[in-house]
């Protein structure tokens, strides 16, 4: 038997590679650079345990779970390879046996997290321990564009550099844009040796459903699975201690985890979910499990995921040995609302804004599939595949209609109006709604006003969702979440094409009880959610509170109004001189799209009030005789700061007016002047 199959056996107790790995393996072992994509529960962490045994020196795993470090060195040694794992969870004893055994020449694995990377000494320890290979768990962070961007991964390319080693990459899910900055980052754009497995993960049953009293759907759900190891993840970290609270007074044991715990409970939680069957672990999405427990039966989602990126590697944490497992996702509006906020409200570019609508119109068209989820999920994922027979929508195919009639209505109320709307004001055009803003914008005159009355507004807005969905519009950042039209729907509306959509989610979304109040319309909420931004940089440059920038009730404000110029700004209530002077022009840009054109420091002052008003007219006046009545004299002018004084004290006789301008000004212009003064 050749050595990686020995130690496969020997060390990892398997009689054989699964599908692909083996190549992999192989690969890495070489010390050929390599980027493989695999699933989560694929057998990825193989691929590099394994090589490591094979090679000479230490190699190093980056890794942003601090539960799967923990878990996979617990495992390691366990099977008798020297491992190690330096991570912010560490007791200082931890951190200190970790580094003899470096120091000693005993560890032939050690895991880091990316932060670690920042410290100055890192790539020295590492140079002088040996360093053979680094390997780089959960790759696609390190991508502008993956679902789980991670700063401190973008060191990883230079630490290559620096130790002059192979690099293993290993994403669990990567598009094609992924895939291009994984080899810009690391490789430095030289193709690696790239494995691109199959995603399929056919034993997990897949289903998703409106929500509908999501907390009594999630217990129905444990409850017909009492006694399975099942995972639920939650947005908040709240909602995951108040939904295993929840299930532990229904009778189950469970318990949540989230990254706000103390490193010692989420440790003990740990070690529950290894060993005590039938442990539901409640969690938040964003901190993750990582913990490779292979007999998980079930994982809902009782909120939506971020992405199908993020969806298929929380999923795939389930029935990793390959025993059946299902999986349910809960999703509606204020999920999806919360998910556009998120974007919306991203420090990110503009196009990386508008690639994550896209990416969460695809999670919408798998959650509002017509046909086979697993055909559509690897569909996402490049991949051809017959219906699995055994997800929801095989088991219960969904009543469908002819909605080309109601598509075509919505794409035509979305140009009519320049493309400049959310679906707040559309629905209001295509039902027909008395608004204040559809009567002063003219949108009462439109061809669509009322032609879609066969919806009420739930209606409608499951129909947005689902187009969404099918990437025919998608939310323009630059326009604060007006709806812009993509090519794929341009066959629809010239009638070239038809389509169908769902009937039982727009009946669903029609008796669905009303949603919770929100801060601002539906139409101002993207606006809303920019202001936050942006204060949010200004509040992190300066090293203070949001709030301090502008409250909450200022920005909500403002999104209502949507002023135009700093005077109509200087109106909302909050905004003082200096805070317009400091920050005016930056929130009027996020709300016209366009530089503000800034008026003299001396006019600004007076933004707002009626000397600012009275300085417009006196500059006027002055601008008139700037030569004299003839037009023929020399020309003369006031500084912005007379201007603004006069405008201030407001002069009512020559003698005063002298003062202030000198006798020359006070000829050329005092009678305008007075006159304009006198009209207040």
């Amino acid at each position: 038997m050749d050595r990686p199959h020995a130690l496969l056996q020997s060390i990892f107790g398997f009689d054989a590679f699964r599908p692909g790995q083996q190549d992999i393996v192989e690969a890495v072992a070489s010390g050929r650079n390599t980027l493989a994509i695999m699933p989560t529960g694929g057998g990825k962490s193989l691929c590099f345990q394994l090589p490591a045994l094979l090679r000479d020196g230490v190699t190093v795993v980056i890794s942003p779970l601090i539960a799967l470090m923990r878990d996979q060195v617990r495992g390691l040694t366990e099977a008798g390879v020297p491992a190690g794992a330096l991570t912010s969870g560490n007791t200082d004893e931890e951190t200190r046996a970790v580094f003899d055994a470096l120091e000693a020449g005993r560890l032939k694995l050690l895991y880091m997290a990316p932060e670690r990377l920042a410290s100055g000494g890192t790539a020295n320890m590492l140079r002088r321990i040996g360093v053979g290979l680094i390997a780089v768990d959960e790759a696609h962070c390190v991508s502008q564009w993956g679902h789980d961007f991670r700063p401190d991964y973008l060191r990883i390319g230079e630490l290559r550099r620096a130790l002059n080693v192979p690099l293993a990459a290993f994403p669990a899910t990567a598009d094609a844009e992924t895939r291009a900055e994984i080899v810009t980052r690391l490789f430095d754009g030289e193709a690696p040796e790239t494995f691109l497995r199959g995603f399929d993960r056919p034993n997990i049953r897949l289903a998703f459903s409106p929500k509908d009293q999501p907390r009594r759907q999630i217990l129905a759900y444990a409850a017909a699975r009492k006694g399975q190891s099942g995972i639920v993840y939650c947005a908040t970290r709240a909602k995951t201690e108040s939904l295993a609270a929840a299930l532990e007074q229904a009778g189950h044991s469970a318990c949540s985890y989230h990254g706000g715990m103390e490193a010692q409970n989420r440790r003990a939680v740990e070690a529950r979910f290894q060993t005590e069957d039938g442990l539901i672990v409640v969690a938040t999405v964003a901190f993750g499990m990582g913990i490779d427990k292979p007999d998980i039966r079930w994982v809902a989602h009782a909120d939506l995921p971020k992405s199908i990126e993020a969806y298929y590697q929380e999923i795939g944490r389930a029935g990793r040995d390959g025993a059946p497992a299902e999986t349910l996702t809960l999703y509606g509006p204020d999920d999806i609302r919360l998910r556009r906020t998120q974007i919306d409200e991203s420090p990110a570019p503009p196009e990386r804004r508008a690639a994550d609508h896209a990416r969460l119109n695809a999670l919408l068209g798998l959650a509002e599939a017509l046909d086979c989820r697993r055909q559509t999920l690897l569909g996402y994922f490049g991949e051809e595949a017959v219906p699995c027979g055994h997800c929801d929508l095989c088991d219960h195919p969904p009543e469908r209609f002819d909605a080309t009639e109601a598509v075509r209505k919505a794409l035509s109320a979305m140009l009519r109006t320049g493309e400049y709307f959310g679906t707040g004001h559309l629905i209001d055009i295509l039902t027909g709604a008395a608004t204040d803003k559809i009567r002063e914008r003219g949108h009462d005159k439109l061809p669509t006003y009322g032609v879609g009355r066969e919806f009420d507004k739930r209606g409608w807005q499951a129909v947005f969702r689902q187009m969404m969905g099918r990437d025919l519009v998608r939310p323009d950042p630059e326009r604060h979440g007006a709806l812009r039209m993509m090519e794929a729907a341009r066959p629809i509306l010239k009638g070239e094409a038809t389509i169908e959509l769902r009937r039982d989610t727009i009946a669903a979304a029609a008796a669905a009880r009303p949603a919770v109040k929100m801060l601002v319309s539906e139409e101002d909420a993207p606006l809303l959610s920019a202001l936050k931004a942006k204060r949010r940089a200004l509040a992190e440059a300066a090293g203070v509170p949001a709030y301090i920038i502008f409250t909450d009730r200022t920005l909500i404000e403002m999104a209502e109004t949507r002023p135009a110029s700093l005077d109509a700004m200087a109106r909302i209530s909050g905004v003082g001189a200096t805070k317009l002077e400091r920050h005016g022009a930056e929130f009027l840009k996020v709300i016209t799209g366009a530089e503000a054109d800034l008026p003299h420091p001396a006019r600004r002052k007076l933004a707002g009030g009626g000397a600012a008003s009275l300085y417009d007219r006196l500059m006027a006046a002055q601008n008139r005789l700037a030569r004299g009545e003839d037009g023929c004299e020399k020309p003369l002018s006031c500084t912005a700061s007379q201007v603004a004084k006069l405008a201030e004290i407001r002069p009512s006789d020559m003698g005063t007016l002298t003062r202030l301008l000198g006798e020359r000004r006070a000829d050329r212009f005092g009678a305008a002047f007075l006159d304009v003064l006198a009209e207040g």
